[in-house]
């Protein structure tokens, strides 16, 4: 049974195989959180909140606790996506009782506007956002889905709940989204700082809304998400300018006593920054000397060359950078070190030669 918590909802979906759908859903929640229970009627308790599955016949029964409506909110979308992925043939009809209400905004959106800009290095630009109620922006989750407009001068349409949990779309030109971190946050100013990469080419959304913001500027936010340190002695932080931001807000949350190395992959020397942590920080900076990002194999040689600590020693990788380098330091990391899931958490942040976003973390 779910443990206390004041916020729930409440579904019944239509299911001719209600017991295979749940078994696919709870062996891939096992990898997120705690289940127990039978075939028919199991829960899994997550970090942000609890699942309740009963399988009936014909039919399978949800209920999602959470403390806060953006919790509540993230595990609803949660059921409704694997349930959907694992029911073969035309997607069931899914309406919540509880939660909010079809047609509201969300909980995790935000409206934001531009605050002022700042120049950190020849290709990174910082940009501080302020808005309103950001106190569930402060935990779970470093990162956020900035929504751009899609062309200069059009005010996109903001997403709203959906009656099946997942976020809905008014009429309307729907924003550009891309995915960023927090690299500061600050509630009770209600702002909070985003470094962009200012890639060239075309099609980067992101990179020319930074160059060109002013103060005044609207952008949509939603969030958090996105996964988080897990509980070590020896940290190794490794990624490409793109995970500078998030490995730079991880040291500085790291408490003093903790070893940490990290390998940061630039476009040049000019690139570097100051990262203060009261860690025991071993920093090493892997300079491209000009060659396009995505086309030297740097960070993966460096984490492959790296000696890692004795096993009595509770070792964390993190890793975020472009899509085959991560999957070449996921296989080896896996693979050769033996290193099991719950000890490190690989994020492919991008993929030479693609626009948008990227599947590929675990």
């Amino acid at each position: 049974m779910s443990r206390s918590l004041p916020l729930h909802a409440e579904t019944t979906i239509a299911s001719a195989s209600p017991l295979d759908v749940m078994a696919k859903l709870r062996d891939h929640f096992i990898e997120h959180g705690t289940v127990s229970g039978s075939d028919d009627r199991w829960s899994v308790e997550f970090d942000i909140g609890t699942v309740d599955a009963v399988a009936d016949d014909g039919a399978m029964q949800f209920r999602v606790s959470a403390a806060d409506a953006t919790s509540l909110a993230y595990l609803q979308w949660g059921v409704v996506e694997h349930v959907c992925e694992f029911t073969p043939g035309k997607a069931p009809e899914i309406d919540w009782q509880g939660g909010i209400a079809p047609g509201a905004p969300l909980p995790y959106f935000r409206e934001m506007r531009v605050l002022r800009a700042a120049q950190l290095t020849p290709r990174m630009r910082r940009l501080t956002l302020v808005g309103d109620d950001l106190q569930r922006f402060s935990h779970d989750g470093m990162h956020v889905r900035l929504l751009l407009a899609p062309e200069e001068g059009v005010r996109p349409v903001w997403p709203v709940m959906g009656a099946d949990g997942r976020q809905a779309w008014p009429e309307g030109p729907r924003p550009v989204a891309r995915v960023y971190t927090i690299r500061r946050i600050d509630v009770a100013a209600g702002e909070i700082d985003i470094d962009f990469v200012l890639h060239e080419g075309v099609e980067t959304p992101g990179a020319s809304f930074a160059l060109e913001a002013r103060c005044g500027d609207v952008v949509g936010m939603t969030g958090p998400g996105g996964g988080e340190l897990g509980e070590a002695d020896w940290y190794l932080l490794a990624g490409d300018e793109t995970a500078l931001p998030a490995i730079g807000r991880m040291l500085e949350e790291m408490p003093a006593g903790k070893q940490v190395v990290a390998l940061i992959e630039v476009a040049d020397d000019a690139e570097r920054q100051e990262l203060p942590t009261k860690a025991d920080l071993d920093l090493r900076w892997l300079s491209r000397e000009g060659r396009p990002a995505g086309t030297t194999t740097l960070l993966a040689d460096a984490v492959r060359a790296l000696p890692f600590l004795g096993d009595n020693t509770l070792v964390f990788v993190w890793t975020g950078c472009e899509h085959a380098a991560a999957r070449e330091i996921r296989a080896y990391l896996r693979k050769e070190r033996g290193l099991p899931r719950r000890d490190c958490l690989v994020a492919a942040y991008w993929r030479r030669g693609i626009s948008g976003e990227v599947e590929g973390s675990d």
